[in-house]
């Protein structure tokens, strides 16, 4: 089941009817109210929110999802008017795992979703990493730095568990904004390297296990 949040009723029901259409089944809220609603009897598999909203504002709502224990992995992809690739960053820094503008294509919004979907999918992930004095444990999505707990955000966290998961191995710049971010952001964007500066000096003493390998990305640890 796919949730959309869209108060535009035209959007709202041109989507559902396109995501029906592909075998998807997919309900339409136009209130956040009743979307809650919605959320407390039955959760769906992916949330289709749109930013401006009446009673509540879609980043807000975001932070919610995020926040609960329930949500926290709830697959988010936003929709929005807005093109600032600011907007982008707040929405994809807050947790969601992709964004998409308005005027959009339908061809393309089901592209995306069965994206997201496609990489929701449980993957065997280690239970836990150990490196020196880094601990990082994905499930109960803890990480600690000599035993004392950091607080990362919801991209930083998954590009670290990204990182740790291909230990020793060099990721390249596309593969991690393609895994990490969903999309393509201009050619210059400096996103990444913006998220790996902010992660190396929240992991502190752990910060330098993160290497830049000139001219093709990033890896963490030793060996290949």
């Amino acid at each position: 089941m796919i949730y959309l949040l869209e108060d535009d009723d035209s959007i709202r029901k041109l989507v559902v009817y396109g995501l029906q259409s592909q075998g998807y089944e997919a309900t339409g809220f136009s209130l956040p109210s009743a979307f809650w609603k919605a959320m407390e009897q039955k959760l769906p598999e992916l949330v289709l929110l749109d930013i401006m909203l009446p009673e509540e504002d879609g980043l807000h709502i975001l932070q919610r999802l995020r926040a609960s224990s329930a949500t926290r992995r709830l697959p988010i992809i936003m929709l929005t008017a807005k093109n600032a690739e600011y907007d982008r960053v707040i929405g994809l820094d807050n947790g969601a795992d992709d964004f998409i503008s308005k005027p959009f294509g339908m061809l393309e919004l089901v592209a995306r979703v069965r994206a997201v979907l496609r990489r929701a999918e449980p993957a065997g992930v280690a239970a836990e990493y150990r490196i020196g004095c880094l601990y990082v444990c994905p499930a109960r999505h803890i990480v600690q730095v000599n035993g004392e707990d950091v607080t990362l955000t919801h991209k930083e966290f998954e590009l670290l568990c990204l990182l740790l998961e291909n230990r020793g191995i060099v990721l390249t710049r596309d593969t991690l904004m393609d895994r990490i971010w969903g999309f393509e952001f201009e050619r210059e964007n400096r996103t990444l390297d913006v998220h790996i500066r902010t992660l190396r000096v929240k992991l502190g003493e752990a910060g330098s296990y993160i290497e830049t390998v000139r001219g093709v990305g990033y890896k963490i640890g030793g060996g290949v």
